[in-house]
């Protein structure tokens, strides 16, 4: 029955013709869509592209309703017929073909923009599926439906909002300084659903309390800590609350690491200077001011973002204006490694299952870095197709081949490391989809990213991909895969 399901499928799908034929094995890693071995090595004409072979593999499922398919060869998007791909490749027709298929990725809709009043640095995510939802792994923990967005601004506040674009609790506002100078906020982090950590122009690390009163509808934010040692802006924050460890990266050059625990860290004395400098920050309450666990020095220019290894949080990495990509010892405060790039570096994300780090540059493009001592180039490969530098990158929370950068360029790129193409220079990777500014569409969509600017970005698989941005504007956009419940 299987045989002459194929056989139809076949003759109906890909009637012979004069082109050639190549053997093919197919398979998935979706135990759902899996086909009978009998079906799985079928002989096709080389001349069918990506179409057609989804429209062979929902005739082989049978499915209801067709699903569409990406197919991987090699590690690789097929994005030509297959007789180019075996030109392109030197492969002979002889040769079983193994075709990995998989769901195709819908385009990301739009789903809202929380608006502010300033320029939006920064934005994290609290769901049960985050980091700190996870980690919280308890009642703490928010359910579906009452997920929270962090969102820190040019005004010197930071926000929690719900999904409704309800702010549910702010920092208090800064005291200006001479000339209307506010400390504007660059970085903000959930370090636990009750946690929140936050850092900028004021050159202190703020610790805040998070609390909601479910019976009164009502929710505050109360300073608990500040954590000083930096001598100018604090770019990036990571935070790892198992280890209770924060890492920071500041225009100074270095990389420091902390606790979040007040009985393992230094105490710091009250000065004239911390003084002055706390009445033009966000609070003039007097808070245990804490300092640094070690101090990590090595770059030479500003350090635009640091990490905690997804895997191993003794293991830190940071990158700079200065062209690298660090790799820090944590427990000894020591440099353990230095790949240099040609550009200057604004963002970092981990892509651990496939032994890679991700920096974007201010060339406009992301190099995949190789970090093993058997690696012989230090980029394992270029992806390319941003207009701008690429100020921001997060994981796909769903994919080890997937991550999101925010540009200056006022877009948001999904890329899958295994979608490529070949240009003079070599094969680069390609994005799977751009996301724009909601708030740019009305007009010409500026060439550079001028009054959309992307700053940052972040990636939950409940809530979706969420984007701070010089529109003043938090921006939520969220995928699925083809097939999947439109609420999954």
């Amino acid at each position: 029955m299987a045989s002459q399901t194929l056989q139809a499928a076949l003759a109906e799908i890909a009637p012979p013709s004069s082109s050639s034929q190549v053997k093919i094995q197919l398979n998935t890693r979706d135990a759902d869509l899996s086909l009978p071995s009998s079906s799985s090595s079928i002989l096709v004409n080389t001349n069918l592209r990506r179409y057609t072979l989804s429209t062979l593999i929902n005739a082989l499922l049978q499915t209801e309703k067709p699903i569409p398919f990406e197919f991987i060869i090699n590690g690789t998007f097929l994005r030509t017929s297959l007789e180019d791909y075996l030109t392109a490749n030197g492969i002979s027709t002889e040769t079983t073909l193994p075709v990995e298929y998989v769901r195709a990725v819908i385009p990301p809709l739009y789903l809202a923009s929380f608006e502010h009043d300033a320029w939006v640095s920064s934005v994290d995510v609290l769901s049960r599926t985050s980091p700190a939802g996870q980690w919280a792994a308890d009642e703490r923990s928010p359910v579906k439906g009452q997920e929270r967005i962090l969102s820190g601004s040019f005004d010197g506040r930071i926000r929690v909002w719900n999904m409704s674009s309800e702010v549910l609790a702010a920092s208090p506002s800064p005291v200006k300084g001479p000339g209307g100078y506010v400390s504007s906020i660059m970085a903000v982090k959930f370090i636990s659903p009750n946690r929140i950590v936050s850092s900028g122009y004021g050159r202190a690390i703020r610790i805040w309390e998070y609390n909601e009163d479910l019976t009164t509808f009502t929710a505050s934010l109360t300073l608990q800590l500040e954590l000083c040692s930096h001598k100018s802006i604090i770019q990036s924050l990571a935070v790892h609350d198992p280890s209770s460890r924060i890492l920071s990266g500041s225009a100074d050059h270095t990389v420091c690491l902390w606790s979040t625990k007040e009985s393992d860290a230094p105490r710091l004395q009250e000065n004239s200077t911390s003084s002055k400098r706390r009445k033009l920050s966000a609070t003039t309450t007097t808070v245990p001011r804490l300092g640094p666990l070690s101090l990590l020095q090595a770059h030479s220019d500003s350090v635009s973002s640091v990490a905690f290894d997804p895997k191993d949080s003794t293991v830190a990495y940071s990158t700079s204006w200065d062209h690298t990509v660090r790799t820090w010892d944590l427990p000894t405060s020591s440099l353990v490694d230095t790949r240099t790039t040609s550009h200057p570096l604004f963002s970092f994300a981990a892509l651990p299952d496939l032994n890679l780090l991700a920096a974007g540059s201010s060339a406009r493009h992301i190099t995949l870095v190789d970090p093993r001592a058997s690696a012989t180039t230090v980029s394992a490969m270029t992806l390319r197709g941003h207009r701008n530098t690429i100020v921001s990158l997060a994981r796909d929370p769903d994919s080890a081949y997937g991550l999101v950068s925010g540009s200056h360029d006022g877009t948001c790129r999904i890329w899958d490391v295994r979608s490529r193409r070949s240009e003079e220079r070599g094969v680069v990777g390609e994005s799977v989809y751009t996301i724009f500014r909601e708030s740019g569409k009305a007009n010409h969509y500026p060439e550079g990213g001028e009054g959309v600017k992307v700053f940052g970005v972040a990636w939950d698989r409940q809530v979706g991909i969420v984007s701070a941005s010089e529109d003043k504007r938090v921006q939520i956009n969220k995928g699925r895969k083809a097939g999947e419940n439109e609420n999954s």
